[in-house]
C-alpha cells in the first residue's frame, strides 16, 4: 500500500529537496517525502552435488574369465560426491534501517534512485544501467549409450548359451583391438588417405569396443544436482551445520544423522571497531543521508576432515552507519553519490 506523499518502493524519485530530515520511519508520521532501506548482509550458497549410478553388465559374470577385468560387481550401486560450492553475498532490505527523507523548502530539485526491493542506489544521480546477464543453461545431454547388438555378429547373436556368446563378444573385442593397433601402426590392409579418415576410423572402433567391452564391465551414468541455501549472518561470530551429506543418500537436512555434517563459518574480519555501546538518547541527531560501512567477514564451508571454500567478503552486519550531512546537499554544492545496493556503501561521490 502506498501512501500519499510516500514513495517507498519507487525506482526512481524526483525530490524537490535534498537540504532534509532523515528520520527513522514510523508509519503514519510521514509527510512528503521518500523512504529507504539499507542493506544487510545474506550469504547465497549453491553447492552442486553428483549422483553416479553402476548398472551391472549383462555378462558381468564372464568379465574375468574372458577379459581379464577384475573386481567387477554384480550387484547395482549408487553413490554421491560434493562436486562445487558458490557463494554469493547478497543484499536484502533490513527492516532495521528503515529511513525517511522528509522534504525541506530552500533546496534545488534532485532524484534518488531505489532498488526494487526499495534499497537506496543513488542521489542526483542514476546508476549506469546493469547488463542483464543471461543465464544459458546448457541442457546436459546425457551421452546416450551405443546399443551393443548393433555390432554383434550373426554368429554371436545365434550363439546357444550365455556362455558362449561371452566368448565370441569377448574375441569380437580382441579383433577391434587389433585392428586400432594395426591403424596406428600404419599395418592395416586398408589405410585411410589423410590424417581424418584414420581419426574417424578409429573413433568408430573405440565407440564399438566400449559398447562391447561395458556387456562386461557396466556402466556407469552421473547426474549434477545444484540446492540453494541463504544464511543471514548475526552481528557477532556464527557456525552451524548448513546440511548433512552421506555418500550413500547424498545431501540430507541438517537434523538427519545418517549424514556427516557440513559445516559454515563467517567471521568477523573488520578492522573497524563496531560501537559496543548506545549512544546517548539525549545526543543531538545530525541530518543527512545515512549509509553503511561494511565490515568484512571470512567465511568458511567445510567438513569434519576438509575445507570446501574459504573466502572473505564485505558483510554489513560486522560494520556500522556514518552519515553524509546536509551541508552537501545544497543550492551551492550538487553531490552526486551512488550507493552499493549490495553493503549499502557508497561506490562513488562526486560534487559539482
Amino acid at each position: 500500500m502506498i501512501k500519499k506523499g510516500l514513495l517507498a518502493i519507487g525506482l526512481l524519485v524526483s525530490l524537490n529537496t535534498l537540504a532534509q530530515d532523515i528520520n527513522p520511519y514510523a508509519p503514519g508520521n510521514m509527510e512528503e517525502g521518500v523512504v529507504y532501506y539499507l542493506p544487510k548482509t545474506q550469504i547465497e550458497v549453491k553447492v552442486t552435488v553428483t549422483q553416479t549410478t553402476y548398472t551391472p553388465g549383462e555378462l558381468c559374470q564372464y568379465a574375468n574369465q574372458y577379459l581379464k577385468l577384475q573386481n567387477i560387481s554384480v550387484n547395482p550401486n549408487e553413490y554421491w560426491e560434493i562436486k562445487s560450492f558458490q557463494v554469493t553475498p547478497i543484499g536484502v532490505p533490513d527492516a532495521e534501517k528503515v529511513y525517511s527523507i522528509k522534504l525541506k523548502d530552500k533546496v534545488v530539485t534532485s532524484k534518488v534512485e531505489l532498488t526494487k526491493e526499495g534499497i537506496i542506489k543513488a542521489i542526483n544521480t542514476t546508476t549506469p544501467k546493469e547488463k542483464e546477464i543471461e543465464e544459458k543453461t546448457m541442457p546436459t545431454e546425457k551421452t546416450k549409450r551405443v546399443d551393443p547388438n548393433k555390432y554383434m555378429t550373426e554368429e554371436i547373436l545365434m550363439a546357444g548359451s550365455t556362455n558362449k556368446m561371452a566368448e565370441l563378444i569377448a574375441k569380437e573385442i580382441y579383433n577391434i583391438r587389433e585392428s586400432k593397433n594395426s591403424l596406428t601402426r600404419g599395418q592395416a590392409d586398408y589405410m585411410p588417405q589423410d590424417g581424418s579418415s584414420l581419426q574417424i576410423m578409429l573413433t568408430n572402433l573405440e565407440i564399438q569396443e566400449k559398447a562391447m567391452t561395458e556387456m562386461f564391465s557396466g556402466y556407469t551414468e552421473s547426474t549434477d544436482h545444484t540446492f540453494t541455501f541463504y544464511i543471514e549472518p548475526e552481528k557477532k561470530d556464527y557456525e552451524s551445520i548448513i546440511f548433512r551429506f552421506s555418500k550413500k543418500l547424498g545431501l540430507l537436512k541438517n537434523d538427519n544423522m545418517a549424514g556427516e555434517p557440513i559445516y559454515i563459518s563467517i567471521s568477523n574480519e573488520s578492522a573497524i571497531p563496531t560501537p559496543s555501546v548506545e549512544e546517548p538518547k539525549s545526543k543531538k541527531k545530525e541530518d543527512g543521508i545515512i549509509y553503511n560501512i561494511p565490515g568484512k567477514g571470512k567465511v568458511i564451508i567445510k567438513s569434519l576432515d576438509k575445507v570446501y571454500y574459504k573466502e572473505k567478503f564485505p558483510i554489513t552486519q560486522f560494520g556500522e552507519t556514518e552519515i553524509l550531512t546536509n551541508g552537501l546537499f545544497t543550492k551551492k554544492i550538487n553531490t552526486r553519490v551512488i550507493f552499493n545496493p549490495v553493503t549499502g556503501g557508497i561506490s562513488k561521490i562526486d560534487k559539482d
